[in-house]
């Protein structure tokens, strides 16, 4: 608490005979949103994704979203242009005197501090020759130990109170620099780490307050003027792209030296700071720019603070200290008057700002995690062992838990009770992901066939047989793991057992040592007591005029000659057991005789849409060995046939239906391709109206045009999963589709949509191509049913993903592919027991694509732990991030923007605060402390907030939107994490005999150089930035042109050159694809085109479209609200 009358701060540890250095409090600042006008946004407030007032709304983007590049809104600051109050700022709290803090103050980076020594006062003039920074340890230790980083700057001095010895600063000050660049130095930062000889494992930055001479009167140089987004842009594959913005800024490289980047001019002189027609003390000024907060100073080592020579937590405190990082955000204001010292009006003191650099990194993570995990096996024979990050390659070996591809947790240490979980807030489920493809020298799931009895189940809760089970009475037994209950051994399955306890044949049989395994099904886990026939594809083409001339129909129908070919089999088939339809439709639905005695395929149209039937039962659904000659012939016939039609007015519930009654007819499952273009106007069921408003995405009123407009598609899609019925969706749009409506039924039947609009059969025909044929090819499973079954203590709730649940246990998917992952949400039922850990066992029954039922099993154990700290140090960061999107994307339609963003800085919040209250030995407030395992959560929170599924306003189409959304919703977990934070990869300084991929950098753009190129991906979208000062033999080498402005932007597309820098350019390209699901358009963008500020908005460590904080502005206001629920 903060007094202004004694002018000290109370409750925040003082140093023992000193002035007090406590950071004073936010003035009338209240916990969440609640800012204060002062600090307010002039670009918007903060996480409010609406402007401020006075801010030009943003303009209408042409449709194109993800697939067409759409331009910024206008009137959006630019990088290089920083408001004067951003957010999160302290408006500035009374100094020690009651006086007020005013005007902006110049940065200074203080060297590190020496160990077991209070920080001193502030000493104006020549330093002192003890102020010597300490060397810390050597930097292969720092990873595994406890990070301290001290990034506050020095405090303000209060006005008329105190004055530097040394001369004023210059009447017209400027100040320079955002958050993120521009300080000046004493000496340089590289003096590492200072290491505490009291506390093993941990070590300290923090700053040595240092003597500072008179503040540097080159202020850094002016900002330049950034010009406004064009109004509206054409997509690239219509008109050419508009002209530059007047006069964008350099983007160079950070000059040497501390000079400054982006910077500007904020705020009058500090003699004109008081409001008008106030007398007395100038009141306080605007917050500044960034992160940085008056009254963030120095870091004041005092008692009870982790620093230099601090002593180590107690082991009575939660279990000890988990290797975190902690950074002083602020620490004492130092405003306290010296004695002696003449007052000066006026006078401005250095103060330091926050370096991005300095903050917790995501490369740095995933570099660590690679060099401790990359290419070394995987071995799962622990309980509770945290798997490595998705970003590094390993191998697995299985040898009792299932791999982490097919299941991640969010903790791999299980609080024992609801209480421990719910204060801390960290999300407990799991991200599964049944079908996964494994690494080639992976071993795949083996397959398991018990005969006509089945497999061994528990008799209780129906439990399959896994490694868990204990048995007993000499083998005649089992205990289940999950129950408790003992069951009989059939005598078919009974085995001596060792010395040991374990069974003669444990190595021999899969469901006694491996976490992952099938067992084959018998006929009473059938529909009917019945084996199931083969499942079968049909392709429903939609032949309207739009779908024509933009060259979908011809392009598919000559390549699906080759796409047959490539249907999914077994390994030890020679034929795919797979038969195929087709259908093309407009306002009637055309169905064609495939039988193979045909001469010529036979064309069937039904025009009564309102009560859909099969016209023909033989001859529909075909094998292609048995029809290829009339399939080949359909397919040159079909272009031909619909060339000249006029038909605009298409259809789409009665061909789902269709498609659905086809397979019933069959009686077997399947999947249906659609084809389709435009939004279904006929006069049809599943009829829908144009309801497109953009102008209401990141509004309140967002839901309206986000949810169903019709409930008939979701019934329908009902239907269909009870059939064993998937649906997938290749949209070519060219206006407003309702994505939100029709969508309904991938995401039930567990299917997909992919769209491309603007769809041009000569730039698109690539991407729709390798999509289909993915598509086509990669293993999948239909009529499945899933079943999460867990240890007493604990048990799923909540489903989140492409799937549909009549019933409160049993997860039904019509289909399920290798890249759709079912989230799931765990709760607990009563205290665990820390010794016996707990269980978990997905069992899937489904389809395989020759026709046979099987059981998938996975199983993982899990420990469990008293303890905070063990909970803190066994997350997942990756798979937390996952669920907790899911979980935020299904609340859309029924909270709005501001509730949904508030419940997820309100859980970070909470999660740190837990850990700093129960896990963290005791520090200053100052300090920001962050568990090891989670310190990416403040980074990885703030990106989700600002990403266009959950936050995109009228910047993208409502149909991209809603298709980002359901993409989002089917997301694994390397997809999603790629996705939040993209990958930012350097290619003008390749090492051209390597192979792999180069190091990313930061999504900053901070990191762009003027001569530099970079390639971004987030796994649905690619982008090539290329600077303007390029050298002139890469864009020879790499685009056969002699400058960047001669660069034809929108080819798409990389020239085949015959030389090492060309090839290699390529080879990534082309290897990031193939790491991704879908193929990524590949766009280029050239520095100040208009297209540039569209590639920003993906630098997710910097501001964003609508307001959204920059990392920076984001981590002081986390820290602020700690502080604040610490209080």
């Amino acid at each position: 608490m903060y007094n202004p009358q004694a002018g000290q701060s109370m409750g925040y540890g003082q140093p023992p005979g000193g002035q007090n250095y406590g950071p004073p409090p936010v003035s009338g600042h209240s916990m969440g949103y609640q800012q204060q006008q002062q600090s307010m946004n002039q670009y918007g407030t903060p996480f409010s994704g609406k402007p401020a007032m006075g801010q030009p709304p943003p303009s209408k983007a042409p449709m194109g979203g993800y697939n067409a590049g759409p331009p910024p809104p206008t009137g959006q600051p630019m990088h290089g242009q920083q408001n004067q109050n951003g957010p999160y700022t302290n408006s500035g709290g009374p100094s020690s005197q009651g006086q007020q803090y005013y005007g902006q103050q110049q940065q200074q980076r203080v060297p590190t501090s020496i160990p077991n020594q209070r920080l001193p006062q502030a000493q104006y003039g020549v330093p002192p020759a003890s102020s010597q920074p300490s060397r810390g340890p050597a930097p292969s230790q720092l990873p595994t130990q406890m990070s301290e980083l001290s990034i506050s700057g020095q405090p303000p001095l209060p006005t008329g109170q105190q004055q530097m010895r040394g001369p004023p600063p210059p009447s017209n000050t400027s100040q320079a620099p955002n958050a993120y660049a521009g300080y000046s130095t004493n000496q340089p930062y590289s003096q590492g780490a200072v290491p505490s000889s009291n506390a093993p494992g941990h070590w300290a930055a923090t700053s040595q307050h240092q003597s500072m001479g008179p503040p540097p009167t080159n202020m850094g140089p002016q900002p330049t003027s950034m010009g406004q987004a064009p109004a509206s842009m054409a997509p690239p594959s219509m008109a050419g792209p508009p002209s530059s913005m007047s006069g964008p800024p350099s983007m160079g490289p950070p000059p040497s030296g501390g000079a400054y980047m982006g910077t500007q001019q904020v705020g009058p002189p500090s003699g004109h700071m008081g409001q008008p027609g106030m007398s007395g003390p100038p009141s306080s000024g605007p917050p500044m720019a960034g992160g940085v907060t008056p009254g963030y100073g120095y870091q004041q080592t005092g008692a009870g603070m982790v620093g230099p020579g601090s002593t180590p937590p107690s082991p009575g405190m939660g279990g000890g200290m988990p290797a975190g990082a902690a950074m002083s955000m602020g620490s004492a204001g130092m405003a306290a008057s010296h004695a002696g010292m003449m007052q000066q009006p006026q006078t401005q003191a250095p103060q330091r700002r926050l370096d991005p650099d300095q903050m917790p990194s995501p490369i740095q993570v995933i570099e660590d995690d690679r060099r401790t995990h990359g290419n070394q096996p995987f071995t799962t024979n622990q309980r509770g062992q945290v798997p490595p990050l998705v970003t590094t390659d390993f191998r697995v070996v299985d040898q009792g838990n299932c791999s982490p591809r097919f299941v991640r947790a969010t903790v791999y240490n299980i609080p024992c009770t609801q209480d421990m979980l719910k204060q801390s807030q960290v999300p407990l489920g799991l991200v599964i992901t049944p079908f996964a493809e494994v690494k080639p020298n992976e071993s795949s799931p083996p397959v398991v066939d018990n005969g006509a009895n089945g497999p061994i189940r528990c008799n209780r809760c129906k439990a399959y047989m896994c490694p868990y089970m204990q048995f007993i009475d000499g083998g005649r037994r089992f205990q289940c793991n999950f129950c408790n209950c003992i069951t009989e051994v059939p005598p078919e399955f009974f085995q001596h057992l060792d010395h040991m306890g374990r069974r003669l044949d444990y190595y021999d049989r899969p469901e006694l040592s491996l976490g992952s395994y099938e067992f084959v099904a018998t006929t009473d886990y059938c529909k009917n007591n019945k084996l199931p026939n083969p499942p079968a594809f049909i392709f429903m083409i939609d032949v309207t005029y739009n779908s024509v001339k933009n060259g979908m129909v011809p392009l598919l129908c000559h390549q699906l000659h080759n796409l047959l070919e490539r249907l999914p089999k077994e390994t030890d088939q020679e034929e795919s057991s797979i038969r195929v339809g087709f259908v093309t439709y407009d306002k009637t639905l055309h169905f064609y005789n495939l039988n193979g005695a045909l001469a010529q395929p036979q064309m069937l149209v039904v025009s009564d849409i309102n009560d859909v039937f099969m016209p023909l039962l033989d001859g529909f659904l075909v094998k292609l060995s048995e029809a290829k000659l009339v399939i080949d012939s359909l397919l040159e016939q079909i272009p031909v046939m619909f060339r000249d039609t006029r038909e605009t007015e298409t259809m789409l519930g009665p061909v789902i239906e269709a498609g659905l009654a086809a397979l019933k007819a069959a009686d077997c499952a399947g999947k249906i391709f659609i084809f389709h273009s435009s939004l279904p106007i006929a006069e049809a069921p599943g009829r829908l109206k144009n309801r497109d408003d953009r102008k209401l995405l990141g509004s309140d009123k967002e839901k309206l045009v986000l949810q169903p407009q019709t409930t008939y598609y979701s019934k329908v899609a009902q239907n269909c999963v009870a059939a064993g019925c998937s649906v997938d969706m290749f949209l070519f749009p060219n206006a407003y589709l309702d994505l939100a409506t029709i969508g309904q039924v991938c995401t039930i039947t567990g299917g997909q949509c992919f769209k491309y609009n603007y769809f041009t059969a000569a730039s698109d025909g690539e991407r729709f191509l390798f999509d289909l044929t993915r598509d086509i090819e990669r293993p999948i499973a239909f009529d499945a049913i899933m079943r999460v079954r867990t240890s007493t203590g604990i048990r799923p709730t909540s489903f989140h993903g492409n799937l549909y649940m009549s019933n409160t246990t049993d997860v039904e998917l019509a289909s399920i592919d290798c890249d759709k992952a079912i989230d799931v949400e765990i709760k607990h039922d009563d205290k665990l027991q820390e010794e016996s850990g707990a269980f978990i066992q997905i069992a899937l029954l489904y389809t395989t694509i020759r026709g046979q039922r099987r059981l998938r099993i996975h199983n993982l154990s899990l420990n469990c732990c008293n303890q905070m700290a063990d909970m803190f140090r066994s997350c997942e960061m990756d798979s937390i991030l996952n669920l907790i999107a899911k979980q935020s994307l299904d609340q859309v339609i029924h909270a709005t923007p501001k509730a949904i963003r508030e419940v997820i800085i309100n859980q970070c919040a909470t999660i740190l605060t837990c850990y700093r209250k129960n896990c963290a030995s005791p520090s200053s407030p100052g300090q920001l402390i962050l568990p090891e395992c989670m310190k990416l959560l403040p980074l990885y929170s703030n990106s989700l907030i600002k990403s266009d599924a959950l936050s995109g306003g009228s910047d993208i189409t409502t149909d991209d939107r809603s298709w980002l959304m359901q993409s989002v919703n089917a997301m694994d977990v390397a997809s999603s994490h790629v996705y939040f934070y993209p990958r930012l990869l350097p290619l003008h300084n390749l090492d051209l005999e390597a192979t792999n991929l180069p190091v990313s950098t930061r999504c900053t753009v901070d990191k762009l150089q003027e001569d530099g190129v970079y390639l971004l991906e987030n796994g649905i979208s690619m982008y090539i930035w290329i600077g303007l000062h390029v050298n002139p033999d890469w864009v020879q080498n790499v685009f056969s042109v002699q400058s960047p402005a001669q660069i034809d932007i929108d080819s798409g597309k990389l020239l085949q050159l015959d030389n090492p820098t060309s090839i290699r350019v390529r080879g990534i390209v082309e290897q990031v694809r193939k790491e991704r699901q879908r193929y990524m358009k590949l766009t280029f963008v050239r520095q100040r085109d208009t297209l540039e500020p569209w590639f920003k908005h993906f630098l997710c460590e910097d501001k964003g479209f609508n307001g959204g904080a920059s990392y920076v502005d984001y981590l002081c206001h986390m820290h602020k609200e700690i502080r604040n629920m610490l209080n």
